[in-house]
C-alpha cells in the first residue's frame, strides 16, 4: 500500500514539473509590430519600415527559448523622402534586383537556433539566428530584449547586417571602384519591435 502510495505521487511530481516547465509557443502581433531600416550613404542616410508577415516565440516558465518569423519584403517602405516621385523611385530600386529582387524572393525568414540569457541583467539575450534574403542563409547574432508586460510579451532587437553577404552589392565600394560620394554602405541597420497576441 506504501509503495503504492509512493508511487502515485512520484509519477504527480512528474506530471506536474512537466506542466510546470512544458514549453509554450506565443504568436506575433503583426499590427503592434515592426521593422525600421536605416540605410547609410557617403552623403546621407535613409530609413524606412518593413512588415512581419506572421511569427512565434516558443518559451519555457516565460523564458524565451527560441522563434521563428517571416518578413514582407513587399511591404517595405521609406519614411523619410517626402516627394511622392523621389519616393516611389527609392522602393521601386529597392524591389528591384540591384536590391531585394521582391519578385522572385517576396518573403525573407529568421529563425533564431540559439538563446543565451544574461543572467546579469534582467529580460536580455544573446541571439544566434538563420536569417534567409534572396534564397541565400546566413547565420547572425546580436543582442535583444524579452520580457512579459502583463498579459503579452514584448521583445526589441538591434541588428547590424552586412547586405553583400546576402548578394546586395549594388553601390557598394567593397565591389565596384569610383563611385565616391555615390557610395552606399555595406551596413543596414534594423531595429525590431514586437509584441505577441
Amino acid at each position: 500500500m506504501k509503495k503504492t502510495i509512493a508511487t502515485s505521487l512520484f509519477v504527480l511530481l512528474i506530471a506536474a514539473s512537466n506542466v510546470l516547465f512544458a514549453q509554450t509557443t506565443v504568436t506575433v502581433n503583426t499590427t503592434k509590430s515592426n521593422i525600421k531600416w536605416i540605410g547609410k550613404k557617403v552623403l546621407g542616410q535613409h530609413n524606412g519600415q518593413v512588415k512581419i508577415q506572421d511569427g512565434s516565440f516558443t518559451l519555457k516558465n516565460n523564458v524565451l527559448t527560441g522563434g521563428e518569423f517571416t518578413i514582407d519584403m513587399k511591404s517595405i517602405t521609406c519614411d523619410d523622402l517626402t516627394d511622392p516621385d523621389y519616393n516611389k523611385k527609392l522602393i521601386g530600386h529597392l524591389n528591384s534586383m540591384d536590391f531585394f529582387n521582391v519578385e522572385q524572393f517576396p518573403t525573407a525568414t529568421l529563425k533564431i537556433t540559439k538563446v543565451l540569457k544574461n543572467t546579469k541583467i534582467a529580460n536580455t539575450y544573446n541571439l544566434t539566428a538563420n536569417l534567409t534574403v534572396k534564397g541565400i542563409t546566413k547565420s547572425i547574432t546580436f543582442p535583444a530584449t524579452f520580457k512579459k508586460v502583463g498579459n503579452v510579451f514584448e521583445g526589441t532587437a538591434k541588428i547590424t547586417l552586412d547586405r553583400t553577404k546576402w548578394d546586395i552589392k549594388y553601390g557598394s565600394s567593397s565591389f565596384f571602384e569610383g563611385l565616391g560620394d555615390k557610395a552606399i554602405k555595406n551596413e543596414i541597420e534594423l531595429n525590431v519591435n514586437i509584441a505577441t497576441n
